[in-house]
């Protein structure tokens, strides 16, 4: 008699149960993806028939395959946790440089800057320069400078107020202004610069109406003024002035251009900061209250690494104590073709193969890959209770199979028994 059949059943059925216990297992792995045993029959091959009356001995095993649906995302409190929502792969590398592909956004920062998985393999992207830079094209692991940004020194100023149109004249009848007297000028605002050091310097702009439509600009620094002397300051700009509209200011009928401060002491009076360009083109003349919309310059303090995010296109924003932020770096995805090609590492990882295809990398985002979300993780996508039903019905396989076997030794013992 003929085993076969169900022997093939159970040792199927028992595959089945042992896709679904890993299946159950790892439901709560992120980043994992369920498993499912496909099954094929099978068919004893009798040279030069055709017969289609052939009875099939039993099943086999065709293939475990992964489904790489998209798991649920979940927020979290880390933001080094990231979530990849919709199509593509994380890159990690191993110590031995190996390559590998995973869905499980749980990174950390090691002891040298690198972003790493919690067994050490490396993320890789695009790494950023000094200045913020990214360059993309150029993988490498991804790291963050541990040693924080150097201080910048201010060069540029851009500064956007009104002027109030209706503000009475205040310039005194022998000239001149008196920083301490604000009866000699209309309206006071200060900026904060950077000497070469990254100390600040504060700069205060005063804004004097000389005449009708017409005003003058000094500055000072402490007690001293940035143009002239203590006794005998000058202003910055003179004879300001805007058209009917009270746009485009101009200076000696001159449309203004940028203006370039005189040197500056830094703060500790042993050092000048130079040449600083400061920009007053979008100042206006309305008839209202005077207020500064819009005051920004380009130097910093020196700052230590506090932070990063990861923005929904990969970028690594790093924060550091200074308020500076700026890019450290981009995350490069990878997507196949045939993702059930891929092999599985354990881990939370897999290996490209031939039979998956090569690797389309890019920012996350551009093509057919998907967004990241940092502060978030993506669940497994087991359903466990499919999964739950899946274990009855291989429990109701498994004993059918074991009937066959024990019918067919039922009719063997029927047939040993004839006389």
């Amino acid at each position: 008699m003929n085993f076969q059949q169900g022997l093939s059943g159970l040792n199927a059925t028992s595959k089945s149960l042992e896709v679904t216990g890993n299946n159950i297992a790892n439901a709560g792995t992120y980043g994992a993806k369920a498993g499912r045993a496909e099954f094929a029959d099978l068919y004893a091959n009798a040279l030069g028939t055709t017969s289609n009356n052939n009875v099939g001995i039993g099943v086999q095993v065709a293939t475990v395959t992964q489904q790489f649906s998209q798991g649920t995302i979940v927020s979290t409190s880390n933001m080094m946790d990231v979530a990849i929502n919709g199509n593509g792969f994380f890159q990690i590398k191993d110590g031995n440089g190996e390559l590998a592909y995973s869905r499980n956004g749980q990174f950390q920062v090691d002891r040298d800057g690198y972003i790493v998985t919690s067994s050490g393999q490396r993320l890789q992207g695009y790494q950023a320069d000094e200045a913020g830079t990214v360059a993309t094209g150029v993988r490498s692991d991804l790291k963050l400078s541990l040693t924080g940004v150097k201080p910048q020194v201010t060069d540029s100023i851009h500064m956007a107020l009104n002027l109030d149109s209706r503000g009475k004249v205040t310039r005194p009848a022998a000239g001149g202004i008196d920083f301490k007297d604000p009866t000699t000028y209309n309206n006071a605002t200060s900026v904060e610069v950077f000497d070469p050091q990254g100390k600040p310097v504060n700069v205060s702009y005063y804004f004097q109406k000389a005449d009708r439509d017409q005003w003058n600009v000094y500055a000072e620094v402490g007690d001293a003024p940035l143009n002239g002397t203590a006794a005998n300051p000058q202003p910055l700009l003179s004879g300001l002035t805007f058209d009917a509209g009270g746009l485009n200011p101009k200076v000696g009928g001159v449309p203004l251009a940028k203006t370039t401060l005189p040197d500056i002491p830094a703060s500790d009076a042993n050092g000048l900061i130079h040449g600083i360009v400061a920009d007053f083109t979008q100042s206006t003349q309305f008839g209202t209250a005077f207020s500064v919309s819009s005051v920004s310059q380009n130097g910093f303090a020196p700052g230590q690494f506090t932070s990063l995010s990861i923005e929904d296109n990969g970028i690594v924003t790093a924060r550091y104590t200074n308020g500076l932020t700026q890019p450290a770096g981009q995350l490069e995805l990878a997507s196949f073709r045939n993702p059930q090609g891929l092999k599985s590492l354990g881990g939370n990882a897999w290996m490209s193969t031939v039979q998956a295809g090569d690797p389309v990398t890019g920012v996350p985002g551009s093509g057919t890959l998907g967004a990241v979300k940092s502060g978030a993780l993506e669940e497994s996508n087991v359903d466990l209770t499919g999964e739950l039903v899946n274990l009855m019905t291989s429990q109701r396989l498994y004993q059918a199979n074991a009937q066959t076997i024990k019918t067919q030794d039922s009719v063997l013992q029927t047939l040993v028994s004839m006389r």
